[in-house]
């Protein structure tokens, strides 16, 4: 990228990003978005950084952009990414890490959703965002994110996000609130595959499923060979055994007609012991897809990683939380700037520390910055 063929193969990425500004243009739009890439992956989490990180920078960034202008104000940043279109920027950045990193193969698929806690504005009566994101649990990468309409909720915005997606041949993951018909068919129609979490939500086929479970769960001949698994843990003061049961569609399950392509169900228990107390928790689950107890475990465990890896290192290590972003879509589009910028630092690999110290690293060092960037 320090080159010129890497300015070039940047450009590409963002061709069909729609510039917002009316009139001459002082700062290209490529300069905004890249030094903002950068700003954020070094540590900045506002636009006063992001302008302060483009001054100290700019003998570097002038490598491979055009800063004949110099650096845009805080200010300027602030406006122009207000202003950009969410949808267009996160497919732009969504080419970037793709044309860096492959997307494996029928790997898991984690939806969830997340608020920004403190992007309520009193103000201007703008309401707290939440966020359902995809997250590629196998390649840690952010695939895409769709804002819940303030008058709607998640249900209606997985099936948009699902859209956005190339999901083929995918293990798709949510939890209880997307266990919808509706969403299970669009998984099903892009040819990919779900297993979704069961509450009572759906109370017949959850009340099914519990059903099945209480009679046969000591049953051999039902959950033998590869329809069982277990593993156990130790960790932060606490013992844990996880079981995992999966098996085929019982031919009298309640409401198993009405879920397309429903293949199996499966059910996890979670034993914990801490301080001398137990407590045990049981999980449903539909799958449209056949699979051993051990590749069902990965599925569910997969799922969890949206939490740790994506939306607790969003608000530990990037303060998603804290941000007091709002105006236009600039709260949007930097939480975009956020996944992006942890997908290509969790894509860097020949640094052995954590999230938090990457980005030390990439602000102190140049030549690891570039690493990040490029992806070597």
């Amino acid at each position: 990228m320090a080159d010129s063929q890497g300015c070039v193969e940047l450009c590409d990425h963002f061709a069909e990003l729609t510039d917002p500004r009316r009139g001459k243009v002082t700062h290209p739009l490529l300069n905004i978005v890249t030094i903002a890439v950068c700003a954020v992956i070094c540590g900045a989490d506002d636009f006063v950084a992001i302008a302060e990180f483009g001054r100290v920078k700019r003998k570097w960034l002038a490598k491979f952009l055009d800063l004949k202008n110099g650096i845009p104000s805080h200010d300027r940043f602030n406006q122009v990414l207000a202003a950009i279109r969410p949808a267009e920027f996160e497919k732009c950045l969504l080419s970037w890490i793709s044309a860096l990193h492959e997307i494996s193969d029928g790997q898991i698929v984690a939806i969830d959703g997340k608020t920004l806690r403190r992007s309520y504005d009193r103000a201007s009566s703008k309401s707290t965002i939440h966020m359902v994101s995809a997250w590629a649990t196998a390649n840690h990468v952010s695939l895409g994110q769709v804002v819940v309409d303030e008058k709607s909720n998640e249900i209606t915005a997985i099936p948009k996000l699902l859209q956005m997606l190339e999901i083929k041949g995918s293990l798709v993951t949510i939890d209880a609130m997307g266990c919808q018909v509706e969403i299970a068919q669009t998984i099903v129609v892009q040819q990919a595959n779900y297993v979704l979490a069961t509450k009572g939500n759906q109370p017949t086929l959850f009340k099914g499923l519990i059903s099945h479970f209480a009679v046969h769960l000591s049953d051999n001949n039902v959950f033998k060979g590869r329809g069982f698994h277990r593993t156990s843990e130790k960790a932060h003061g606490r013992e844990t055994d996880r079981e995992y049961f999966v098996c085929d569609v019982p031919g009298d399950l309640p409401d198993a007609s009405r879920w397309p392509k429903l293949r199996a169900i499966g059910m996890t228990v979670n034993r914990t012991m801490r301080d001398g107390k137990e407590t045990i928790e049981g999980r449903y689950y539909i799958l449209s897809r056949k699979l051993t107890a051990k590749q069902f475990a990965a599925a569910v465990r997969g799922h969890w990683s949206i939490e740790n890896s994506l939306h607790w290192q969003l608000d530990v290590t990037f303060g998603e939380d804290q941000s007091r972003i709002r105006k236009g879509h600039a709260d949007t589009n930097f939480s975009l700037l956020r996944r992006h910028a942890l997908s290509l630092l969790k894509n860097e690999r020949t640094a052995t520390v954590g999230v938090k110290n990457k980005r030390l690293t990439a602000g102190w060092n140049e030549d690891y910055m570039l690493k990040v960037l490029i992806g070597s």
